[in-house]
């Protein structure tokens, strides 16, 4: 009986050294975890504060380089203003007439303009034109209005009264086309008849905005202007000889 009992203990007590031995495995193993997780938790902020910190430095040098950019601009461009601003004596003139040197009539200071050169006249733009063989087209001239009239429905891109010519801006019908025209009158004299007009008619036709062809066309475009401006020239002389009657 007694040796029985002494086995039980013996049992007993193995048993709490295993379960006690269990507890503090698990415990190890658990503290392990929870120190791992912790030590990857702290590098994980680690590395968002670098890049939050490498964010910060980027920005900073982004606007100092744009300061720099500025400064260094500013440096090179002001000493070529003021360089530009002097006068062949090597001294700075201000934008601007003196005042002291200019009158307050206003027809004087017309006056004062023609005599040095910086205005000019109508009477003598006109005398000078008659002068040099250069035809006066006016508004009074039907040739030249009857051009304008013709074209009329096309915009305009440049327009030369004393050297006779008339320069349309590119045109198109239908605004989706790809294909456009161009028209230049130049006038060989102020008389109406069939060799006063010169007349080109330019042809463009785009693939897209950029890739575009440009030829002059022979067709039938620039001879029925030219017959519908001298006829509508036609009609505006015996107009103006019937109001002289």
């Amino acid at each position: 009986m007694f040796v029985y009992q002494n086995e039980n203990l013996e049992i007993k007590a193995n048993l709490w050294f295993f379960v006690n031995y269990c507890k503090c495995c698990i415990y190890a193993t658990l503290r392990a975890i929870f120190s791992y997780i912790l030590v990857i938790l702290g590098l994980c902020c680690i590395i968002w504060k670098i890049q939050n910190m490498a964010k910060m430095i980027i920005k900073k040098a982004s606007k100092f380089l744009v300061k720099f950019i500025k400064i260094t601009v500013l440096i090179v461009i002001i000493p070529l203003f003021l360089t530009s601003c002097k006068t062949p004596d090597g001294k700075f003139k201000l934008p601007g007439g003196d005042a002291r040197k200019t009158p307050a009539n206003p027809a004087e200071r017309v006056k004062q303009n023609l005599e040095s050169g910086k205005g000019f006249q109508l009477n003598d733009m006109f005398e000078s034109g008659r002068k040099n063989g250069v035809f006066d087209f006016a508004s009074s001239n039907e040739l030249w209005r009857a051009s304008l009239d013709v074209i009329d429905f096309m915009p305009l891109s440049s327009v030369n009264y004393s050297g006779g010519i008339i320069i349309t801006d590119w045109y198109s019908i239908d605004q989706n086309s790809n294909e456009s025209i161009k028209i230049s009158i130049r006038f060989m004299t102020n008389e109406i008849r069939t060799d006063a007009l010169n007349i080109k008619v330019f042809n463009r036709q785009c693939i897209d905005t950029i890739n575009c062809k440009i030829t002059e066309s022979s067709g039938k475009i620039g001879k029925e202007l030219k017959r519908k401006i001298l006829k509508t020239a036609t009609l505006y002389q015996e107009e103006s000889k019937t109001k002289k009657e």
